[in-house]
């Protein structure tokens, strides 16, 4: 595991605690129930301990899946956006 969410459930950002960078690139892909993408992002966290993904506000109440990519290291998390 090379990232921790703060918590699993967001309104319109989601904040992570990065742990054991095996790279500098991290990706993100949100993808709703149905596994459509509904947001990607990508981001080089050299130095970082702590990223702030902004921008979700847009995005529909209810239930996601974050796919985190980092060097050859995947991890899959379930989040909730509520209000």
């Amino acid at each position: 595991m090379f990232a921790k969410i703060k918590s699993s459930t967001f309104i319109d950002a989601l904040q992570f605690e990065l742990i054991a960078l095996k790279g500098s690139l991290l990706r993100g892909v949100l993808k709703d129930d149905s596994g459509s993408v509904c947001s990607v992002m990508e981001k080089n966290v050299d130095a970082e301990r702590e990223f702030i993904w902004q921008g979700l506000n847009d995005l529909p109440y209810g239930r996601y899946t974050l796919e985190l990519f980092q060097g050859g290291d995947e991890m899959k998390m379930n989040l909730v956006k509520r209000v």
